[in-house]
């Protein structure tokens, strides 16, 4: 059990570290994230089933991936003018333009998919 206790303060101290990094600078994020994971872990901390624990540890890593990859945060630096925070851990995809021919008139009739257009490309 001590080999659990471990882990999951080695999950709880990881998620932290990442909250401070991704929300760098943001008092209100870094304050709602604080409050959010210590009340995760501290609403499950009598949880005594092995099997919960390790898939409450696997849901903690996931979340930290998810915030690491996904969460992107940016800031108005003039009116209408946005500056983002990416690092190269964030997850970035490909990114297909909007096309007016890919919208149809016609519901009845097929319609060219953009992905597709993209793909012949």
């Amino acid at each position: 059990m001590s080999n659990l206790r471990a882990l999951v303060l080695q999950s709880f101290k990881k998620l932290h570290r990442t909250r401070m990094k991704i929300f760098e600078g943001d008092l209100r994020a870094l304050t709602a994230a604080r409050i959010k994971i210590n009340q995760e872990y501290k609403n499950n901390k009598n949880v005594q089933d092995e099997q919960s624990i390790k898939s409450m540890i696997k849901f903690g890593e996931d979340v930290e991936t998810e915030l690491r990859t996904q969460v992107i945060q940016a800031r108005e630096v003039k009116p209408g003018v946005f500056e983002a925070k990416i690092t190269k851990e964030t997850l970035k995809l490909e990114n297909i333009p909007y096309d007016d021919k890919a919208v149809s008139d016609n519901p009845n009739g097929p319609r060219p998919c953009c992905q597709d257009q993209a793909r012949n490309k």
